[in-house]
């Protein structure tokens, strides 16, 4: 392992300042089950401080273009699908190299865009088959005050020292076979971080105390896999941790399960079993029902209802829907509405409560990043670089549309009023006009 910081010529990495020409306002919005706490601040994982694309600032832009509202746009070398976390005045990102020989950090000044930090964290020997539309660094970090925690799927785990990108301890032996390569992101959970490792010849959950990397409990799937094919034991999905009456349970959906662990133990509390294999979205937490998505070819939306013991299928399924729901992008929950969109453009509207569909549209293109939620506008985001802002409610209503170059996968980021977006080959800071600039 080698580390190489603060570069400011990496790769020929180079910062654009352009004047932001347009200022916008927002409201705060609602508050979302999650045991995170929330800041306008900071990112800090996959989805951001709730773990829900929730964002709490109050001035994000409605509008921008490669010539407008763009404070920095910065190249990122390699290639990455792993979404950016910001903590203080940091954003980092994964990436590595085309044949996976490679997995980097790379750490950006927030204000200025400038490469801070660019560590080669592992050299693989021989990485194994990636698909085409994923890579070898999809997973997304977490970031702390002090602490990132970067993770490659089979290929390691890592935490480095924020201020001085030293590496602080490393794991290379949570091993499965991907065979698409890795997609779960790990979350924090009080002095853990937890990891799926939903192969296609191991399957489960396992938690390393985060000071030390060393393993504080680890879990298999209790699901007997032995009647299913190779492929349809793997998943790519990242957990969350909820409040359940007096107890908090980790959220885990799996391939042919979704199970609720003990967060601080791994005991398994209950699961619920279907057909489905290989999903991608994360779960989402309110009005006391989880909802999720349990398959990726034949993608299916479930409401469900956490708690219970053993196996509850028969009894804590509230509602599904069947047709429509995404395999990639994660469900977006505002009040009693539960938003999707389709890995091709399809925007859903339902009813939180029961599912009924309220409304349905197409915006066009190929979706992947998960949608994002501020001040009553909701903001999807195409792999063809279009982001297209909805209003929030009960009516489909188009706000606006906005184009970059490149193509955009990585689900964004959001602090200080400002979008993370990266595309192919960069990372923008996309900001409606400061105060005071001209």
């Amino acid at each position: 392992m080698t580390t190489r910081s603060i570069r400011s010529t990496v790769r020929s990495a180079m910062v654009v300042a352009l004047v932001p020409i347009l200022s916008a306002t927002a409201a705060e919005p609602p508050a979302a089950d999650h045991t995170a706490g929330s800041s306008t601040d900071n990112w800090p994982e996959f989805r951001g401080p709730l773990g829900n694309g929730h964002a709490v600032g109050t001035g994000l832009p409605l509008t921008w273009s490669e010539t407008s509202n763009i404070a920095w746009k910065t190249a990122i070398h390699d290639r990455g699908w792993s979404s950016p976390v910001a903590w203080d005045q940091q954003v980092w990102v994964t990436t590595a190299t085309e044949d996976g020989t490679r997995l980097y950090a790379v750490c950006l000044d927030r204000d200025s865009g400038r490469i801070l930090h660019d560590v080669q964290v592992f050299t693989v020997g021989q990485p194994e088959h990636v698909a085409a539309v994923n890579s070898y660094a999809s997973p997304t970090s977490v970031v702390e005050a002090g602490r990132v925690y970067v993770h490659y799927g089979t290929y390691g785990t890592a935490c480095l020292d924020t201020v001085t990108g030293q590496i602080l301890w490393t794991r290379r032996d949570l091993n499965c076979d991907h065979h698409e390569g890795p997609g779960s992101s790990p979350i924090l959970f009080e002095d853990l971080l937890i990891v799926h490792v939903d192969g296609r010849d191991v399957q489960y959950v396992v938690a390393l105390d985060k000071a030390t990397g060393e393993t504080r409990w680890k879990t298999n799937r209790s699901i007997d896999y032995s009647p299913y094919s190779d492929n349809t034991r793997k998943a790519f999905c990242t957990p969350t941790v909820i409040d359940v009456g007096a107890r908090q349970e980790l959220i885990s959906p799996g391939a042919k399960a979704v199970m609720g662990y003990d967060p601080r133990t791994g005991e398994e509390f209950w699961k619920i079993t279907y057909d489905g294999w290989s999903m991608v979205p994360r779960p989402l937490y309110g009005h006391g029902l989880v909802y999720f998505v349990n398959d990726f070819e034949r993608p299916e939306l479930w409401a469900i209802r956490p708690g219970g013991q053993g196996d509850v299928t028969q009894s804590h399924v509230v509602w599904t829907m069947r047709q429509g729901a995404p395999a990639q992008p994660s469900p977006l929950l505002i009040g009693d509405h539960l938003y999707t969109i389709t890995d091709l453009g399809v925007v859903s509207c339902l009813d939180a409560h029961t599912g009924a569909i309220l409304w349905r549209n197409r915006l066009g293109g190929n979706y992947a990043a998960s949608p994002l939620y501020a001040a009553d506008r909701i903001y999807c985001f195409s792999e063809e670089g279009t982001t297209t802002v909805l209003a929030a409610g009960a009516d489909y209503q188009v706000l606006a549309t906005n184009e970059l170059e490149g193509q955009v996968k990585a689900s964004p980021a959001v602090a200080d009023n400002a979008f993370f977006i990266r595309t192919r080959t960069h990372l923008y800071r996309i900001e409606a006009r400061r105060a005071g600039l001209p």
